[in-house]
Formats: C-alpha cells, structure tokens, sequence
C-alpha cells in the first residue's frame, strides 16, 4: 500500500513538473515572438539608403504601400495609419525614417485626388466640383492648430494610454463608419429601383408613342444642366488657403524641433518658444471668424448634400478641431479621422472624399517640406514612394468612379474608408500594445511626462 502510494506520488510530481516545463517553455515561446515582432517593427535590421532600395523587405513594403494607397485614395484619406505600420513591420525600419516618407506618400496620393478633383465637375452636384471649398477654409485652422496641441499631448500622455484611445475611437469611427455606408447603399438601391421603374414607364409610354411631352421637358433640363457644368476655381479661396498654409509653416519652422533645427535658433520648450507656439491660436480663430461670419454662402451653398447642412457653423471647424488633435495624439493624417465626421453629419461621400483629400495635401505638404528644410534623410526614397503613391492613387481613383458611374454606387467611397480604418485600427493597435508590453517588462516609466 505504501509502496503504490509512493509511486503515485512521484507520478503526480512527474506530471506536474513536466506540466510546468511545456508551459513554462509555451510562455517562453511566446515572450520570444514578441520580442521578435517588436525588434522587426523598430527597425532591427538597421537598414541604410542603399539597403533599402535593394531590400526585398522594401520592395514588398512598397507592393503593399501600392495597394494601401490606391484604397486609401477612393476614401479621400491619407493612408498613413496603414503607411506607418507597414514601412515599420515590414520593412524594418525605425518609426522616424518611417514617418518623415509617409508624409511624402501621403503628399504624393492626395495630389493625385486634388489634380482630379480640380478638373472634374459633377452633373449630379448642379455641374460644381465635388471639392466643397468652404468647408476646406473652415477646417483648415482648426485642424492645423488641433494637430500642435495633439502632438504635444502625444509627448505628454503615456504610450498606453494612446494605444487604448486610439483603439476606442477608431473602432467607433469604424462602425460609424459602416453604418453609414449600410445607409447610403440602401438609398441608392431606391434609386436604383426608382431609376429602373422610370424607364420602363418611358419604354412603355414610347411604344403608345405619348413620350413627346416628357422629352420636351427634359430637353431645357438637360440644357440647363450643361450650361452649369463649366469648371470654376474659385481663386480667391484658393489663395487665402495658401495664406493660412504659409502662415502655420512659418511659425512651424520658427519654433524649429527638439534637435533645435529651425530658421533661428531658438531654445527648445524655453519661453520665446512656447510664446511663438501660442500665436497659432489666436491665428487660428482670427481665420476661422473671418471665413464663418464674413463668407456668406457658407452652408447655404456648395456641392450637394444628401442630408441637411449643419446649422450651427461651428459644427464642421469644431469637428476639424478635434480629428487634428486626435491626428497628432496618434501620430496619423487627420483624413483618416475628419471624413467619419463628416459622414455624421450628412455630406455626401463624393463631397466627403474629395475634400477630405484636399485638406490632407495641405497638411502633407506642410510635413513633407518641414522634413526637407530641417535635415531629412532617404529623400530619393521618398520621392520614388511619393511618385508610386501618386500613380497607385490615380488608379484607385478611376477605377473607383468607373465602379460608381457604372453601379451607381457612391457608398462604394465608404466602404474603402472603413477597409482602410479597420486595417489601421489592428495593425497600430497590436504593434502600440507590443511597445506597452515591452516597455512594462524592461522596467520603464510608463506614466504622464512633461512635454519637454
């Protein structure tokens, strides 16, 4: 008896530490693919300019960065929550060289949609550009000063903290977002339908030969309708929008960055600095009142809507306000974040699209040449990015409007939007909680910091 008694109690300690053993090893399994997937996305691999060119990591970067730029170019949004994370994992390169050529990937596809944008006009918004350029000059300030206190808040806030924020408030836009473009579809089906019912009731009424009376009415209709289609660029607007862009820049390279690279030398976070800095509020609100109070055909007109306008006008530069800083938390274009919002309230994803491309080529642009004038590296590389995201986006962008003229499908534009943000919301979010991981494990603070 106490022979078989021992015996299963060394059993029962065998199995336990044998037990012990596979899920020590499984943990230690798994801490050893984060740290992998940790060391390729932070640019373990320590690629140069040369490397990079002839990398096949690179060049698979650049085949994905393709796909990801004509999807994003249907939407109108930048494509830098996808940019980012596929320029770091899976080219292994670190988060700055990463950010510096997204900015010109981001600037290279929404010059694509602008040039698009500018020449075409839409019979369906009474013949005017799909840009609404109103609501370009109301956004503009709000999203540029939104997108400075975002990044100072990102200095601020823990690296956890944005990570879980980020997640909530992509994954809500995300299924706003669906939830939008569910409505839009079942809209245009009725159309569709509504379409389809007119027609067979014109083939009808033509057989009986009674279609004279419509045919003489749709005549001066569609009469009226191509004498309105005649391009207009509005360059009074164009203009004070370069005004404003020249004006953020300005202060921009003022200020300089923390490796006190700027147009004077200035101490970083001392106090000429942050009064320069603060001057972007008062400009902001100075542009802003002008363009809401002064400009009278702001929300009464501009191409359509398939809603109601706002009728408060500081909804849309409110709006703005909060998808810059919000930009800058997360470290993304404000597109991806500003074109949910204004689906909420109503604009039509045509109008959506492409002035939500227009603002992103402002603020991209402002990116780009801010790295250019204060020491970037791998410019050749990212101004071969920047030409392929160019093309990538021009070819999104007929393809998708091919797709809409031919289906009537505009929710098609809403659809991409919300692939784009559901692939951004899992890739920055699980490399963001890889870095929290890493952090908490190697003992690091991992509380609110100053900001400088």
């Amino acid at each position: 008896m106490r022979t078989s008694s021992l015996t299963c109690l060394v059993l029962i300690i065998i199995a336990f530490d044998h037990s012990n053993a596979k899920q020590t090893q499984t943990i230690s399994s798994i801490h050893h693919l984060v740290d992998k997937i940790y060391q390729w996305g932070n640019g373990a691999h320590g690629f140069q300019e040369t490397q990079i060119l002839i990398s096949w990591p690179m060049v698979l970067a650049g085949v994905l960065s393709f796909i990801a730029s004509s999807i994003s170019s249907a939407g109108g949004i930048g494509g830098g929550g996808l940019f980012i994370p596929i320029l770091t994992i899976v080219a292994g390169l670190d988060l700055k060289t990463a950010s510096s050529l997204s900015a010109f990937m981001i600037a290279g596809g929404s010059f694509a949609n602008v040039v698009c944008n500018m020449s075409t006009t839409s019979p369906k918004f009474g013949g005017k550009s799909l840009i609404d350029y109103d609501i370009a000059l109301s956004s503009e300030p709000s999203i540029l000063l939104g997108v400075s206190v975002g990044v100072i808040c990102n200095l601020v806030f823990p690296e956890w903290l944005i990570t879980t924020l980020f997640a909530l408030f992509l994954a809500w836009s995300t299924s706003k977002t669906c939830k939008s473009g569910w409505l839009f579809w079942k809209i245009e089906s009725e159309e569709i339908l509504r379409k389809n019912l007119l027609e067979e009731l014109e083939n009808g009424l033509s057989e009986n030969g009674t279609t004279e009376g419509l045919r003489s009415i749709e005549k001066p209709l569609l009469g009226a309708e191509e004498s309105s289609s005649k391009l207009r660029i509005p360059w009074l607007k164009l203009c004070l929008l370069l005004l404003i862009w020249l004006s953020f820049f300005s202060i921009y390279l003022l200020c300089g960055n923390k490796y006190e690279q700027g147009i004077i030398r200035m101490e970083p976070c001392g106090m000429a600095y942050w009064i320069l800095s603060s001057v972007q509020v008062p400009l902001a609100i100075v542009f802003t009142a002008w363009i809401l109070f002064k400009n009278e055909s702001f929300i009464q007109e501009g191409p359509g809507m398939t809603r109601n306008r706002p009728s408060n006008k500081l909804v849309i530069p409110l709006m703005a306000l909060l998808a810059g800083i919000l930009g800058g938390v997360f470290g993304i274009g404000g597109g991806m974040l500003i074109s949910p919002l204004l689906l909420q309230v109503g604009i039509a994803p045509e109008v959506t699209a492409a002035t939500c491309s227009f603002m992103v080529f402002f603020s991209s642009m402002m990116s780009a040449f801010q790295y250019l004038l204060l020491g970037m590296e791998h410019i050749q590389i990212a101004l071969i990015l920047g030409i392929m995201c160019f093309v990538a986006s021009l070819l999104g962008l007929l393809v998708v409007q091919k797709a809409i003229k031919k289906y009537g499908r505009a929710s098609l534009i809403i659809f991409s939007v919300s692939i784009v943000m559901s692939l951004s919301t899992v890739l920055m979010t699980t490399f963001g909680a890889i870095e929290v991981w890493r952090d908490y494990k190697s003992g690091r603070y991992i509380g609110f910091k100053l900001p400088c």
